[in-house]
C-alpha cells in the first residue's frame, strides 16, 4: 500500500476551477506537511506562466524557480510536497516529465537549506497528474533521494476541515553574528559562499538548542496538547529556545582553549543582527513543534541573507560598496489561508514596499487573492516604524541590518573576551541547572 494524501476540499475546488480554463496544459505544486503515516496538503499552487510562453509548461527550469520562490513563502511546518499537472494527455504519457520535475524542484529546495534532515525525514514526493475532460486523478509517489526510484501509487483523499484543529508555535529570536570575510578583494561569489559557510555553523547551534514550552524540556516524542482538542479551536504556543545558552555551556571546557581561533585576519565583515518572528504550523497527530520552528528559524534568517545579496547582485554593486555600511534586511509579513484554519503563508517587504507589492506577489506565486488588509505586519518593526506601529507588536526594535566594515584584526591574546567567555559560561550552567538540564 503506497502513502495516503489527505487533501483540504479547497483544494479540490482549486483544481476544478484550473480544469474549467481549457488550457492545454497546466503545472503547478502542491504545499503542505508530511508525517510518518499520512501527508496533509492544504494548498496547491498554479506556476505562472511565463512571458515568452512557447506553450511548454513543463519548462523545467520555470518550474523549478517557482517552487525555490514558493518555498521561500512558507512558514515552519509546511514545503513543497510534490506537482501536479492537468491536461487532456494519458496520466502514463506525462510520467516520465513529472519524474523529472520532481526531482528538479527538490534538488532546488534542498540546496539552499541549512539545517540538517533528520533519519525519520519523509523523502517522498507526489506527483498528481489530472485529466482535464475525464477528471480523472492519478496520484503517485517517488523517492527524490533515491535515484532509481520508480514510481508508486498513492491514495488520494479530500476532506474538509483538515487544518482547522492544527496547532500553531511561534517566538521571537534575537539574532547578533559576526561574520568574517577572507582577505584580498571579496567578489560577490567569494562572499556569499563565506556567509553562507558561518550561516552553517549558526544553524548548528540553532538544531542544537534546547526546547522548552512552559519553562519545560520536553521529552523529544511529547504531545503539545492533552485531552480532547476543539476541533475549531486554534491552540498558539510560545515556546523558549535557548541555543546560544546550551552551545556554550556545552562547550564550556572548550572555550578558553579555542578563544585563538577566534582572532584571525580578515578583509572585512558582516554583522547581522536583529530580532526575527518564527512561526510553524503543525498537526496535532503527535507533531514535531520543535523541529518545524528551529528549521524556520534558520530559513527565514537564511532567506532574507540571499534576497538582499541577489538584490545587490542585480544591482550590481556589493556590500562594501555602501558608504555607511548599514542596509536594511525585509521585515517578515504574514497572510492568512481564509478557510484553512490558523494556516498562514508570508512573504517578505523591503523598507520601500507596501502592502500593495505583497499581495501582488502572493497572486504572482500563490495564486492567492489578498486584500491590503490581509496583509499582517505587525510581527516585526523596522528602525523607522518603531513609533508608528502598534503598541503591543511582539518584537519592539531594529529588525535586521547588514554591516560591512573594512578592516584587518590584528593578532593579539584577547583576554577581555576569555574572561567574558568564562562569566557566560557559569551562567549557562546556572540557567540549564535551574530548568534541569545536565549538557
Amino acid at each position: 500500500m503506497g502513502r495516503g494524501y489527505i487533501v483540504e476540499d479547497a483544494v479540490e475546488s482549486y483544481l476544478s476551477q484550473l480544469c474549467d480554463l481549457k488550457s492545454t496544459t497546466i503545472t503547478g505544486l502542491l504545499i503542505g506537511q508530511s508525517s510518518a503515516q499520512r501527508d496533509y496538503v492544504v494548498m496547491a499552487s498554479r506556476t505562472p506562466p511565463k512571458d515568452d510562453s512557447t506553450g511548454d509548461c513543463f519548462d523545467r527550469d520555470w518550474v523549478t524557480e517557482h517552487a525555490r520562490q514558493v518555498s521561500r513563502m512558507l512558514p515552519g511546518g509546511l514545503s513543497v510536497l510534490g506537482v501536479f499537472t492537468i491536461s487532456e494527455t494519458d496520466a502514463k504519457d506525462t510520467l516520465i516529465t513529472l519524474r523529472q520535475l520532481v526531482f528538479s524542484v527538490d534538488n532546488l529546495i534542498s540546496s539552499e537549506r541549512l539545517w540538517s534532515p533528520a533519519d525519520d525525514d519523509v523523502t517522498d514526493c507526489v506527483t498528481l497528474h489530472i485529466n482535464s475532460k475525464t477528471r480523472k486523478t492519478v496520484c503517485r509517489t517517488f523517492d527524490v533521494k533515491d535515484p532509481k526510484s520508480i514510481a508508486k501509487p498513492a491514495d488520494w483523499k479530500y476532506q474538509s476541515g483538515v487544518c482547522s484543529s492544527w496547532i500553531t508555535v511561534s517566538c521571537c529570536l534575537n539574532v547578533n553574528m559576526y561574520l568574517p570575510l577572507p582577505t584580498g578583494k571579496n567578489t560577490a561569489e567569494t562572499m556569499e559562499k563565506c556567509i553562507k559557510e558561518e550561516l552553517e555553523i549558526w544553524a548548528q547551534k540553532i538544531e542544537n538548542g534546547v526546547f522548552l514550552l512552559d519553562g519545560k524540556k520536553l521529552p523529544e516524542d511529547a504531545e503539545l496538547t492533552t485531552g480532547q482538542v476543539n476541533t475549531y479551536v486554534s491552540l498558539v504556543f510560545m515556546p523558549q529556545l535557548f541555543f546560544i545558552i546550551f552551545f556554550c555551556c556545552a562547550h564550556c571546557f572548550q572555550c578558553e582553549q579555542r578563544q585563538s581561533d577566534v582572532v584571525q585576519k580578515c578583509g572585512g565583515s558582516v554583522s547581522i543582527r536583529g530580532t526575527i518572528h518564527s512561526r510553524a504550523h503543525v498537526h496535532s497527530n503527535k507533531p514535531k513543534a520543535r523541529h518545524a520552528l528551529k528549521r524556520d528559524m534558520i530559513c527565514t534568517v537564511a532567506t532574507r541573507v540571499q534576497m538582499l545579496l541577489e538584490e545587490l547582485a542585480t544591482s550590481g554593486g556589493n556590500v562594501f560598496s555602501v558608504p555607511l555600511g548599514e542596509l536594511l534586511f525585509p521585515r517578515r509579513i504574514f497572510c492568512p489561508m481564509k478557510g484553512r484554519g490558523p494556516i498562514c503563508v508570508c512573504d517578505y517587504q523591503f523598507s520601500d514596499e507596501g502592502p500593495a507589492e505583497a499581495t501582488e506577489r502572493l497572486k504572482e506565486m500563490l495564486d492567492i487573492d489578498a486584500e491590503d488588509d490581509d496583509i499582517d505586519m505587525s510581527h516585526e518593526i523596522t528602525p523607522e516604524n518603531i513609533n508608528t506601529e502598534t503598541a503591543d507588536s511582539e518584537v519592539a526594535g531594529e529588525l535586521f541590518s547588514i554591516t560591512p566594515v573594512e578592516e584587518k584584526t590584528e593578532d593579539s591574546t584577547p583576554q577581555k573576551s576569555t574572561y567574558i567567555g568564562k562569566i557566560l559560561c557559569l551562567f549557562a550552567l546556572i540557567v540549564c541547572n535551574a530548568y534541569g538540564y545536565t549538557p
